[in-house]
């Protein structure tokens, strides 16, 4: 079963809303003045990368997918449009017939970028697209954060498994959003049955503190858990003392006792005092696993301690410390006039401040070190390079309208994990720097 076809409670049964105000009044000027037709070309870009990172995540495409065919002005949107005064009855009479007719090719989901990568491009009447900046936007920029701090955090878990477990640090629907981003990242689990249900995404879970407390004894939270979920089950370990519980989980749960989570405390002592205590005991099998405020540093400072998985919530959910990816969505072409034929004219912003632009319809291919690594992102608006032929970056997603691009989410989490693999080693180094491969344009 394909949960994505389902129409879940966390979806919304029109995207058209997810917009600025102003996509629509510069629609209704664009249809007024005569410019509305003109064949037009949008990217997605970054001008920069946050600050230290050496690389950016493509995450969220799939959901911009669901989002460009979930675009439809129905009769209550219409009909809040025309209470408030919005548009003007020829632009409503426009809207309800709204259909995305054209093409849209991007890095594929999963894939690494850097500052200037055409990450998305649009092509269509100036009306058609012009609409759907705000909801591509919203979406590349929450997920393609989250996707970030996530293969960060994966790189510095060193193949030990990652927990996804914010879902109470955010919003109920960017939570499943999120979970969607840090399994592109990297992690492999979710606490969110939402998630779960929507993207086939694993989920896992036990106990709080709350059921141990519940109880009268720590022992017979300990004997109630494992009477329902069996000995491989995960028992919370830090309601009190530590070592007791240590004690009190081996005793219930015996040797073959699945895990002991930690919660608090400094956690390389404490996961080093827990290991020699489980063995001690018997239980050599027992895994550790460690919660509490994690993020990438933190859970490398954990390499060394014998861990064998992190879960981790606010410092993933909030892009830990980058929140966004900082990207736009920007006209770089457009055609003299209306007519299908008209030559594409490269435009772009000429500003101070550092938010210039390049115009011109863009290619990217990323070019190779004769080990096989990547050594530069060279972006173009001419022909090809021959040699860059086989490396172009772009696929097409959308064609005339028609999602032709859908994957599973495994397939893009296997992207992401070669793309990385595929990176100057420096990219994984926690310490702050330039991106690990340079912007060319030819």
């Amino acid at each position: 079963m394909n949960s994505a076809d389902l129409g879940l409670p966390v979806d919304v049964p029109s995207t058209a809303l997810f917009t600025d105000h102003y996509e629509l009044t510069m629609l209704q000027a664009a249809l007024k003045g005569g410019t509305a037709d003109r064949r037009s070309v949008f990217e997605v870009f970054t001008r920069r990368l946050p600050e230290g990172r050496r690389y950016g995540v493509v995450a969220g495409t799939g959901r911009v997918l669901d989002a460009v065919e979930n675009f439809r002005f129905d009769a209550d949107v219409l009909g809040f449009l025309r209470e408030r005064g919005v548009v003007d009855e020829p632009t409503l009479e426009w809207l309800a017939s709204y259909r995305f007719g054209g093409d849209v090719w991007g890095y594929p989901e999963g894939e690494v970028y850097f500052p200037g990568s055409p990450i998305l491009r649009v092509e269509g009447s100036f009306a058609e697209c012009v609409l759907l900046e705000t909801v591509i936007l919203s979406i590349l920029n929450h997920d393609s954060a989250i996707a970030a701090a996530a293969s960060r955090m994966a790189s510095a878990a060193g193949g030990r498994p990652l927990i996804e477990m914010g879902a109470r640090r955010t919003h109920e629907l960017a939570a499943v959003a999120a979970s969607r981003a840090a399994y592109v990242g990297g992690f492999t689990t979710t606490s969110d049955l939402a998630a779960g249900f929507r993207y086939g995404i694993p989920t896992v879970g036990t106990s709080a503190h709350a059921f141990t407390l519940v109880h009268d004894t720590e022992r017979e939270a300990f004997r109630a858990q494992v009477d329902s979920l069996g000995r491989g089950t995960t028992l919370l370990v830090d309601t009190y003392d530590v070592a007791e519980a240590v004690r009190l989980a081996v005793e219930v749960a015996g040797p073959e006792l699945g895990a002991v989570r930690i919660d608090s405390g400094d956690l390389l002592l404490v996961a080093h005092r827990v290991r020699q205590q489980l063995d001690e005991l018997g239980a050599t099998k027992a895994r550790i696993i460690v919660t509490s405020d994690l993020d990438e540093y933190a859970i490398a400072s954990l390499a060394a301690a014998p861990v064998d998985a992190y879960g981790v919530g606010t410092q993933l959910v909030t892009g830990s410390g980058h929140p966004t990816a900082s990207m736009v969505y920007k006209l770089v072409a457009r055609a003299e006039s209306a007519d299908p034929k008209a030559p594409l004219v490269p435009v772009a912003k000429k500003s101070s401040g550092g938010k210039t632009s390049v115009g011109g319809r863009k290619w990217a291919a990323r070019r190779l070190d004769g080990s096989g690594a990547a050594e530069a992102e060279v972006i173009g608006t001419g022909a090809v390079p021959a040699e860059l032929s086989d490396s172009q970056l772009l696929v097409q997603l959308v064609k005339g309208g028609q999602v032709v691009a859908r994957e599973p989410l495994d397939v893009v989490r296997d992207r992401h994990a070669r793309a990385r693999a595929n990176l100057p080693l420096s990219a994984t180094q926690l310490s702050r720097g330039e991106a690990v491969i340079p912007t060319e344009y030819v």
